[in-house]
């Protein structure tokens, strides 16, 4: 059975992919320091092949035992929790990223990181195709 770590798990996101991967016979670490996570989003994963830390991702990250898969979704996700938390929002991204990368590195586990559409900037066209390349402001709108 394929164990896996997903950061952000008490999100909405993470919190769909542990329900997932649940059904895929993987058995399901959510870590998530409830920011803008709930609880509620995971209540209904209690089993015995799912377990739930309550951590910040910025921190050193230890996991006993074995994990072959850790997929990040730790952030804030709205451009309202980036304007509420900027800090946290650019701590996850970068040292909670160093952290799963360095937990990723020492248990040979295969790591997938998850972003979102805010690294496009503001889009001059709608939708925007794959092959867009952003409208991206460093100082902002």
């Amino acid at each position: 059975m394929p164990r896996t770590l997903v950061t952000g798990g008490a999100g909405f996101l993470g919190s769909h992919l542990c329900e997932y991967l649940l059904k895929q016979g993987h058995e399901v670490i959510a870590m998530d320091n409830l920011a803008t996570g709930s609880i509620e989003n995971i209540e209904h994963l209690q089993t015995e092949n799912f377990k739930f830390i309550k951590y910040d991702v910025t921190e050193y990250i230890y996991i006993a035992g074995a994990v072959d898969y850790i997929l990040h979704f730790a952030s804030p996700a709205s451009p309202i929790d980036y304007l509420k938390m900027p800090i946290q929002t650019l701590k996850v991204g970068s040292l909670g990223t160093h952290k799963a990368l360095g937990l990723a590195k020492e248990k040979k586990a295969t790591f997938l990181l998850a972003s979102t559409s805010e690294v496009y900037g503001d889009p001059q066209i709608h939708p925007q195709k794959e092959s867009y390349w952003g409208n991206v402001n460093p100082v902002g709108p």
